[in-house]
């Protein structure tokens, strides 16, 4: 079995070191680039294509959501859930981990995580399964369960702009309702999946899934995956 390819996008020098370091050290990871600012992680993920990208949030210039949305903008089809983005956060903020989850992030971890939790979450992403730490996980349940909050705080952090307002969205659904298929996907997209994720969950093809996600959009009248996952947040399409 191949290593697993490993990118670190961090500005802290001793922080970054160290993760290397002790990654270095754990059988099946070899760590094949770093970065000190989100740039310069944007273009070497785009460069490199690793399996997983560890990624700060809390990074200058452009932080690890911003990071994290362009770089899935720049995947094609074929490249969608090649590469799996680990959020690195000291801070278990609402808003951060709802914003990190619209992006398309894959896995969600504090960073007080132990070397041995951060590599069993590495390898479950690796693996195609979302890692999420249990402090954040208890806030993503409470929103869940809360959906006109979790729009809300969606809606503050304004990740991506959304046009529409709420009866211009319920307007657009009631000439064009999405189906149950298509919310089937909607849900998934807004877990951060990629069509070819999406097409092995749902048993269909990735052509079949893209004209879903095409359809979506055009009843959302949004521009890309990650604007849909948040008007379906913030709108309570996804609860």
């Amino acid at each position: 079995m191949q290593d697993i390819q490993v990118v670190l996008v961090e500005d802290h020098d001793l922080t970054r070191v160290g993760l290397r370091a002790a990654l270095q050290r754990k059988p099946g990871i070899h760590v094949v680039g770093e970065a000190s600012n989100g740039s310069q992680g944007l273009q070497l993920l785009q460069s490199t294509r690793p399996n997983v990208a560890v990624v700060d949030i809390g990074l200058p210039d452009i932080d690890g959501i911003e990071l994290t949305r362009r770089f899935r903008s720049t995947q094609s089809d074929e490249e969608a859930g090649k590469t799996k983005i680990l959020i690195l956060t000291m801070h278990d903020s609402q808003d951060s981990v709802l914003a990190a989850f619209a992006a398309g992030a894959d896995s969600y971890c504090m960073k007080d995580v132990s070397i041995d939790l951060l590599t069993e979450a590495l390898r479950a992403t690796h693996e195609g399964n979302s890692w999420i730490d249990p402090t954040i996980a208890s806030i993503v349940l409470r929103q869940v369960r809360q959906p006109q909050s979790a729009a809300a705080l969606v809606e503050e952090v304004k990740t991506v702009a959304i046009s529409a307002a709420q009866p211009e969205v319920e307007q657009l659904l009631e000439s064009s309702p999405l189906t149950e298929r298509e919310l089937e996907i909607l849900e998934l997209i807004v877990a951060g999946c990629s069509n070819a994720a999406i097409a092995e969950k749902l048993y269909i093809t990735v052509g079949t899934v893209k004209t879903h996600v095409r359809n979506i959009l055009n009843k959302l009248c949004a521009d890309d995956r990650t604007q849909a996952a948040v008007l379906a947040l913030r709108s309570g399409l996804i609860s």
